[in-house]
């Protein structure tokens, strides 16, 4: 649940550097919010580009959790460790991330001239309010409100540092604007990291394996496909088509597909487990009289999760 936690911590704290000129944004995306378009990319950079250490909390309903986040830079590349302080003490490391390497969510954000060409990315997708945020860490923040413009993902409201652009508080909202998760900075200090002050009991080196040589993650014989997708999400990773998950973002949310070949059929049904904002969705199919397990995860709603899952088919 750790490696849970840290990828959408990572994913929170994106990065900021540069804003994109109002009138540009105004004239390519009429029906967008140029000043949230302009927070979204400097969001997208800030967390990448900016040493920063600090402590967050990680709300779910009744559960809370807290974590030591340290961010260095080092020339063209940056560090991370993450380190859990309640519950089991367990680390996560990740070392040497080129500062060039932007991966997909990162990118959907990072607008840029994509704008010019009239592409106005999550604009499409989102509605996005700001106002005044309120203090957070001792930082002042701008205030961003997500609300999603169809059924098939959830709002945020999230602040962000007035300085740097960096995410200091972000809120997943469900249905009536219910709160399904919340990250927080309790805590936040830019320049050098500060040495870990936990009792580690398990640490965890994060890979960053190149896509083509990733190791499949299920014996699946045969190429499949996701037949549907909520619009604007896009595959993240470019694996074999040989093996067992897809995985996709639209730059705010994310999901993965996995297709488990079964020995025997099961009898038909699905199972649903939510934490959070994450929800775990699986279901038995036949596809051409071969049994398989398909489960979705992700920070989406499950009637997504069921769609999807329902739409994957052999591709061959």
């Amino acid at each position: 649940m750790l490696t849970t936690q840290a990828r959408r911590l990572c994913r929170w704290l994106l990065a900021a550097a540069t804003s994109l000129p109002a009138l540009t944004l105004a004239a390519s995306c009429p029906g967008a919010d140029p000043e949230a378009l302009q927070w979204l990319d400097r969001m997208s950079r800030s967390s990448h580009q900016t040493a920063y250490h600090g402590v967050v909390t990680l709300q779910r309903g009744e559960d809370m959790q807290v974590m030591q986040i340290s961010h260095s830079v080092n020339g063209d590349n940056s560090s991370e460790q993450l380190t859990k302080l309640t519950g089991q003490g367990a680390q996560i490391v990740r070392e040497s991330h080129p500062l060039d390497c932007v991966h997909t969510g990162h990118r959907l954000l990072q607008l840029g001239s994509n704008l010019g060409a009239g592409e106005c990315g999550v604009a499409e997708y989102y509605r996005f309010e700001v106002s005044k945020g309120e203090r957070i860490a001792g930082r002042q923040a701008v205030r961003i409100l997500v609300e999603p413009l169809d059924m098939y993902r959830y709002g945020y409201l999230m602040e962000l540092d007035s300085e740097t652009g960096l995410l200091l508080k972000s809120s997943t909202l469900g249905r009536g604007d219910l709160v399904l998760e919340r990250f927080q900075f309790a805590d936040l200090s830019y320049g050098s990291p500060m040495p870990s002050s936990a009792d580690v009991e398990v640490v965890h080196e994060a890979s960053h394996p190149l896509p083509d040589s990733a190791m499949s993650t299920a014996d699946v014989s045969g190429a499949w496909a996701v037949g549907w997708l909520p619009r604007g999400f896009v595959v993240t990773d470019s694996r074999s088509e040989s093996n067992g998950r897809r995985t996709y973002t639209d730059g705010l949310a994310a999901f993965s597909v996995f297709l488990e070949p079964l020995s025997r059929e099961i009898r038909s049904g699905e199972g649903i487990a939510r934490e959070g904002s994450t929800l775990s969705y699986t279901r038995g199919l036949s596809l051409d009289g071969q049994p398989v397990l398909v489960t979705v995860i992700g920070e989406v709603p499950v009637n997504t999760a069921r769609m999807v899952a329902d739409s994957v088919r052999w591709t061959q």
